[in-house]
């Protein structure tokens, strides 16, 4: 496909409009247009599922870790000898205890459920990084301080220095029944996490005063689990299940949040299908455009081929052309594409103001921000697509063109 100096001049001189070629101008700049639109959409959605997947993951992966173990009852009594044998499992980055119970929380006559989380002071120390406001170094055992997410503290209107009642259905039992305890602690934090679901509903507090407000003495009811490699977790986790066949289940973040991440591949999988469309109907411009060339072109090929020019050169020159607009159209689609998704943000605030409507809700979409991840292998496939595409559609007017008898053009000339 290298070019000599006579195929590259007529190449270039074909892509200029001439006189009464207007409209081959038009539908090849049409051409142009629906490559480039093509290539801005696929890279623009694709890396913003990735980013939505990966942001999601992060999010859930570090607030509850990779698996969590999970004892068939709701105490798990020998939880430090299950810790010892977890955290010498090959592949397990981190272990710990945790509590988490839904029950309620009130504050100035306003109740929400919430999901109580007793950690660790490691673990608490790590959620530090999402802090909105207060001090996480005041939650230690004993204080009767905790944190709550940003959402939560908006629904109750509740401030760092605030006193609020977390109420346990579960209380002690009396003459007259079961008795509901509610303690009071002070908000010592305020955090973010970015997923709207934990941010209204997480309440963290150190682990023994989860324990004294459950009741569960020095029980806890799982443990947490990071491994390596969140995509290899079940495979590293096998061992130590059959370890601890039945005793505790393992349940890792594939399998508690499902239904979720299987959506979104399948919602990925389509919008590239259906993206790439766009691209096949551009490249379907393209074949007109070069078709409608070589028709009006066909008295000048005959004279090139009198004058020694082979049809190996005139498949050369079409195919050049082809390409061309695909490669111009798939270098302009990447570079509007990567300054769209830099400035994503702002361009989700302009399309707010302009229609008036909330277009990125977190309470709908769990994340706070449009996510973005650009794969660098998805961009490369993109653009080889476009490539490919717009190479095999030049096949035909070339080889038209290459196949053109200057004997039967030039007869009645």
């Amino acid at each position: 496909m290298i070019l000599s100096p006579f195929e590259w001049t007529i190449a270039k001189r074909y892509m200029m409009p001439g006189r009464g070629e207007a409209f081959i101008a038009i539908v090849a700049a049409i051409s142009l247009f629906g490559v480039i639109l093509g290539v801005w959409a696929l890279v623009v959605v694709m890396s913003v599922m990735n980013g939505f997947r990966g942001e999601l993951l992060d999010k859930i992966v570090g607030l509850n870790g990779h698996a969590i173990i999970q004892p068939y009852g709701k105490r798990l009594d020998n939880w430090q000898g299950v810790l010892a044998e977890v955290k010498q499992t090959p592949g397990v980055v981190r272990a710990s205890p945790l509590i988490e119970q839904p029950l309620l929380v009130t504050f100035n006559g306003r109740v929400e459920g919430i999901l109580v989380r007793g950690n660790t002071q490691d673990d608490i120390n790590r959620l530090a990084a999402q802090k909105v406001s207060g001090s996480f170094a005041a939650l230690t055992p004993g204080t009767s301080r905790v944190a709550i997410g940003a959402r939560l503290a908006e629904n109750l209107g509740a401030r760092v220095g605030d006193t609020i009642t977390i109420i346990n259905p579960a209380g002690r039992s009396t003459p007259f029944g079961t008795v509901p305890r509610q303690v009071a602690y002070e908000v010592a934090a305020i955090f973010e996490v970015g997923v709207y679901d934990y941010d209204e509903k997480f309440i963290v507090m150190p682990m023994q005063d989860a324990q004294t407000l459950l009741l569960l003495g020095d029980s806890v009811q799982m443990i947490e689990v990071k491994t390596s490699n969140p995509d290899t977790v079940t495979e590293t986790l096998a061992p130590l299940q059959r370890q601890l066949a039945g005793q505790a289940v393992i349940s890792d973040w594939k399998t508690i949040n499902s239904s979720l991440f299987e959506a979104l591949q399948v919602e990925r999988v389509a919008m590239f299908v259906v993206l790439s469309i766009i691209v096949l109907v551009a490249v379907f411009n393209i074949l007109s455009s070069l078709i409608m060339l070589v028709r009006a072109k066909t008295r000048d090929i005959a004279i090139l081929r009198t004058m020694g020019a082979t049809r190996r050169s005139m498949l050369k020159i079409f195919m050049t052309i082809g390409l061309t607009i695909g490669a111009l159209g798939t270098v302009a689609g990447l570079l509007i594409a990567l300054v769209t998704l830099y400035f994503r943000q702002g361009f989700v605030h302009l399309l707010e103001l302009i229609t008036g409507q909330n277009l990125w809700d977190p309470s709908i979409r769990f994340l706070t921000e449009l996510p973005s991840r650009t794969d660098p292998g998805e961009v490369i496939a993109i653009s080889a697509l476009s490539l490919i595409l717009s190479f095999l559609f030049t096949l035909y007017p070339a080889f038209k063109a290459a196949n053109t008898d200057p004997v039967q053009v030039l007869r009645y000339e």
